[in-house]
């Protein structure tokens, strides 16, 4: 079975072959080396084979449709998963061989925005976003608050006005930005957002992507966004990875996706019904 893009056919191993590793562009730091990824769960092999390098301060894109391996290639980044081969290594750390203590105080350095919000319903604004701090800093109460206000004046919010209130009392824009300043309140080196705009609608999704392209600006941060927003991805990152049946099928800027041939990814570009998504190679 074979699919078409310009003319060129395509078999089904060049379709799942996994992308080489790019060398390091001059003036770029490392930040995490992800070598030969692989990941089972039973019989199903989840990951196959990543070899990726997220550069420091950029903002990485992971596009990839339902069952791609975007959630498990997220969850060894932030450690709580072991490769069954394979490494993730943030500088001399390797995720897979780290103590719990070596993992705690990793994560300290990772914000995580999760798919909406996901708040919790029975604490104020206040004790949502001061939870890191509380739980994990184990900070005073006046400096909590203090912390809090300031992240969320980050994210554009008048702080004090909804302090004391729940999620319910908010908007869905609103309860995303909540979101957003507990994953900054510790002031992260790394933030991974899990879908953020996912039932948002159009104009509070640019918000949000204005939201984070202006946080990376200003806090220095390295921003891992998994998605499926092609619109939102186009606008906020550096570069794209697109991931396909647990492989990595390209890695670029915006211009170089645009112009990738591969037919996988120009059938999510372009939203056509015919092609290798819609002909089972990617169901």
């Amino acid at each position: 079975m074979t699919g078409t893009t310009d003319n060129q056919q395509w078999t089904r191993q060049e379709m799942e072959r996994g992308w080489p590793l790019d060398p390091v562009p001059e003036g770029k730091q490392v930040l995490m080396r992800i070598r030969d990824l692989n990941k089972r769960f039973g019989p199903r092999h989840i990951l196959r084979g990543i070899d990726l390098d997220i550069y420091k301060g950029e903002t990485l894109v992971i596009l990839g449709g339902s069952g791609s391996g975007k959630t498990t290639l997220i969850r060894h980044i932030l450690g709580f998963l072991v490769a069954d081969a394979g490494s993730v290594k943030v500088g001399e750390l390797d995720l897979n061989l780290a103590t719990a203590a070596e993992l705690e105080h990793y994560r300290k350095r990772l914000g995580v925005v999760f798919q909406m919000a996901a708040l919790l319903n029975s604490l104020t604004v206040l004790e949502n976003v001061g939870l890191p701090l509380i739980e994990v800093d184990h900070l005073p109460l006046d400096q909590v608050r203090t912390r809090v206000i300031a992240a969320l004046k980050a994210v554009f919010l008048p702080a004090e006005e909804i302090l004391q209130l729940k999620p319910a009392s908010l908007s869905g824009g609103m309860r995303k930005r909540v979101g957003i300043a507990r994953a900054i309140v510790q002031k992260p080196e790394i933030i991974l957002y899990d879908e953020p705009t996912t039932g948002l609608d159009p104009v509070t999704v640019n918000g949000v992507n204005e939201l984070t392209l202006e946080i990376q600006r200003t806090m220095g941060v390295t921003s891992i966004v998994i998605t499926h927003d092609l619109s939102a991805a186009f606008m906020i990152a550096d570069r794209i990875a697109m991931l396909y049946k647990g492989r990595l099928i390209a890695v670029g800027t915006k211009d170089q996706i645009r112009a990738n041939p591969h037919p996988v990814l120009q059938q999510m570009l372009t939203g056509s019904t015919t092609g290798p998504l819609t002909e089972g190679y990617g169901k």
